[in-house]
């Protein structure tokens, strides 16, 4: 029989930051219908496959729950099996949380959201309405539109003239897209988090441009009756030598205001033997620079999709995040991010172009459309009503994190 923890307890752990696993073993459209803050899912039928990878050191604390205590004691003996040692089930399940008066989330990627609308909140991130957007690119207005979401959510339907450039590469890249300063960069995306995050980053970085949002996405070009194109395969040019250079100096000023702490391979190493913190290692680059050689150890995990579903990728909560990027601005843009979401982050230094090391690495088994939850904003077939219900959800999650308070974000 597994044993308990209660809501309190665990809600002490999260505020005092200790390393915790809080894992919903439901279905993906389960938890998307609430869930605690800091909660991550990983369904009962996929704990073999991830647990290992997502949560590596096995004497982390995990705590798990369901809607009632039987389907997360089977999820405790199945971590068990695997050789986890600190493997606990919620007392009273999710229902527990519900009556304590705490906070319950929707949708996926909920913390990543909210903190993508706290900055909008604090820093007045300016936007763009699609009906103004429309109307510069009918007159040939002097813009570039680029989409920070990865390329094939880009490939599926974008915004007409629009370029893709994810989320992390657009510090390095948008200086050779619009290299005039009077050329307004207007960055989008599905609905408002990495539009946000986005038009932030370049914001930060001191880029010349006027920078805007697209509000809303490509949700909000739609609910506007406008078209989307779709099949693109516009991509940014080639960077020159001397824009890499500015673009790492940007960033790094960002990184160094957010607090960002940097390493060399030897500490990086050191950090690695500390057997008592869970040290997650990412590698944000694109997946094709991945692809060709990359550090011992880390995994792919393109900086804007790191810092949208960064509950995925690191669903233990308190652990150490190490980015690592030879060009620099990216992982130094993307650490920023994660430092204001109150990870512990480091960036490694003197990582050579050709790292040589391929395949050292075994990637997540891809998931199956079975309880998947479907997005609001994907595809184009979504119905007004159900997009339109999504923003007002995302709307409030500023009150929300508030009403939680349990989040430590800030925002530089």
């Amino acid at each position: 029989m597994s044993s308990t923890v209660s809501v309190r307890d665990v809600r002490a752990a999260l505020l005092a930051r200790r390393e915790l696993a809080f894992i919903d073993v439901r279905s993906e459209a389960a938890f998307a219908a609430d869930h605690p803050l800091f909660a991550a899912q990983l369904p009962l039928d996929r704990i073999e496959l991830e647990a290992p990878i997502r949560i590596p050191r096995r004497d982390t604390t995990v705590v798990l729950y369901g809607d009632e205590d039987q389907p997360a004691a089977r999820g405790a003996g199945i971590f068990e099996s695997l050789g986890y040692s600190e493997v606990s089930v919620l007392e009273g399940g999710l229902e527990a949380w519900r009556s304590a008066g705490l906070e319950l989330f929707q949708d996926v990627n909920s913390y990543s959201k909210a903190f993508g609308e706290l900055v909008e909140s604090r820093r007045h991130t300016p936007s763009l309405t699609a009906e103004e957007v429309a109307a510069l690119i009918e007159r040939k207005a002097d813009i570039a539109i680029v989409d920070a979401r990865r390329f094939d959510e880009y490939h599926t339907m974008s915004i007409p003239t629009g370029t893709s450039v994810p989320g992390a590469e657009l510090v390095l890249r948008v200086p050779a897209i619009a290299p005039d300063p009077n050329t307004t960069v207007i960055v989008n995306c599905a609905g408002r988090t990495r539009s946000i995050i986005g038009t932030q980053s370049l914001l930060n970085a001191g880029l010349p441009n006027r920078v805007v949002a697209l509000r809303n996405g490509t949700i909000g070009w739609k609910l506007a009756g406008k078209a989307l194109d779709a099949g693109q395969q516009r991509r940014p040019p080639e960077v020159s030598a001397k824009l890499v250079i500015e673009a790492k100096r940007r960033a790094r000023e960002v990184a160094y205001r957010a607090g960002v702490r940097h390493l060399d391979v030897d500490q990086l190493n050191a950090l690695g033997e500390d057997s008592a913190r869970t040290l997650y290692r990412f590698d944000v680059r694109t997946p094709e620079e991945y692809d060709a050689g990359h550090l011992p150890g880390f995994r792919s995990a393109p900086g804007g999709q790191l810092v949208q579903e960064i509950d995925f990728f690191a669903p233990v909560r308190g652990a150490r995040i190490v980015l690592s990027d030879a060009l620099g601005a990216r992982a130094d843009m993307t650490a920023s991010w994660l430092a204001q979401m109150a990870w512990d982050v480091y960036v490694v230094e003197g990582v050579p172009d050709g790292r040589g090391v391929t395949n050292d690495v075994p990637p997540l088994p891809a998931r199956s459309a079975k309880g998947r939850y479907k997005r609001p904003y994907e595809g184009t077939d979504s119905p007004a009503s159900a997009t339109q219900a999504y923003l007002d959800w995302e709307y409030g999650l500023v009150e929300q994190l508030a009403r939680d308070d349990s989040h430590g974000f800030f925002v530089i």
